[in-house]
């Protein structure tokens, strides 16, 4: 192989990976004090829905308990979180009027089925692959500005290698 067959196929090896981490549909990742936030998505909705569940990794790097207690987004009335959880034997949800806590040292997953932001009045609908700009609240942190991947309607997990090197700092 010649040297300059090698360095063709090394460009075009570093244009592929490129195009990948630019990809519309990878999740960043965001920090605020302590607190880091992983691979924000949120689920696609069906035309008038007015609802959609939002989903995220916090992990608490500090020595003190902050709280989650809501947020705001271009495409919602507001953002509330709230917890699922079975009662006699049905699923029930809801909100968290005090936030949710992230201890320190620990992480707390927004997940199907379990605690998770609620996207309320939302304005329109959500479509997969779509970017969706949002500001988390948190007690102690602040506001975080962040970039909420939109995944298919059934998603169950952001997509396999969302998570990387995003946004750091307090905005």
């Amino acid at each position: 192989m010649s040297p300059r067959s090698s360095t063709a196929r090394l460009t075009l090896v570093a244009a592929a990976a490129l195009a990948m981490l630019a990809s519309p549909t990878a999740a960043e990742d965001y920090t605020a004090g302590a607190i880091k936030i992983e691979a924000p998505w949120i689920r696609a909705t069906p035309a008038g829905a007015k609802v959609a569940g939002g989903y995220a990794k916090l992990t608490n790097t500090g020595s003190e308990v902050d709280r989650l207690v809501g947020g705001s987004s271009t495409v919602a009335g507001g953002i509330e979180v709230h917890e699922m959880g079975m009662a006699d034997g049905v699923m029930t949800m809801r909100e968290l009027p005090d936030g949710l806590a992230v201890p320190p040292g620990q992480s707390v997953e927004l997940k199907p089925g379990s605690y998770h932001l609620m996207l309320i009045d939302l304005r329109q609908p959500l479509k997969e692959g779509d970017r969706i700009k949002g500001t988390l609240q948190f007690a102690k942190a602040g506001k975080v500005d962040v970039v909420f991947v939109v995944r298919g309607m059934g998603a169950k997990e952001p997509a396999h290698g969302t998570s990387g090197a995003g946004h750091h700092g307090k905005h």
